[in-house]
């Protein structure tokens, strides 16, 4: 037996469904818990900033994709597997064709996806949902400069911060701030 974590291919929108309907399947022994261990849809937790409120949402980061833990069987692996399969809206196991047994992902790949949608103990990011772009004027609402008015040099993405250009004192400095300390004018 081969125990990992395997990705389901889906219809977008399906994920939950086909989620509830493996999970159903389970209950009523048409698929054996000891061979399908687990099944999620991942998620995460999106800050999304509208106008100068803030609101955490779940979003999917992987529209079309489930994740589905499994300990297949050297023999009978094609029954799970076909049962699978047969769900309406999957279209099967991504790098694998439909006679293929399917193959799992790295386990540092399954620790990351896990980590990321906060299954996994850790810091578990949330991940601000951004329009801004280098120049444009935002107003800072939060912090030590609340108030005032700067000009975006820098957009980190990767840390959801921003470098704004602020006039104090009739000097020019440059602020990095959280993405939610600032709103758009």
């Amino acid at each position: 037996m081969a125990n990992g974590w395997y990705i389901l291919h889906t219809y977008a929108g399906y994920e939950g469904k086909i989620e509830r309907t493996i999970r159903s399947l389970i209950e009523r022994n048409e698929l054996s818990s000891d061979v399908v261990l687990d099944v999620k849809v991942p998620v995460e937790d999106v800050c999304e900033v509208k106008d100068g409120k803030k609101k955490v949402v779940t979003k999917k980061f992987l529209p079309g994709y489930i994740m589905v833990e499994m300990n297949l069987p050297d023999l009978g692996w094609k029954d799970v597997c076909s049962t699978i399969r047969r769900i309406q809206g999957v279209t099967g196991f991504v790098g694998t064709g439909s006679n293929e047994r399917p193959r799992p992902i790295s386990a540092d790949e399954a620790k990351n996806l896990l980590r990321k949608s906060g299954d996994i103990k850790g810091d578990k990011p949330i991940r601000v949902h951004q329009s801004y772009s280098v120049g444009e004027k935002v107003k800072i609402i939060g912090g030590s400069f609340n108030s005032f008015v700067g000009l975006i040099e820098e957009v980190l993405a990767d840390k959801n911060k921003l470098r704004v250009a602020i006039n104090f004192f009739d000097r020019t400095i440059p602020v990095e701030l959280d993405i939610v300390q600032v709103e758009k004018i």
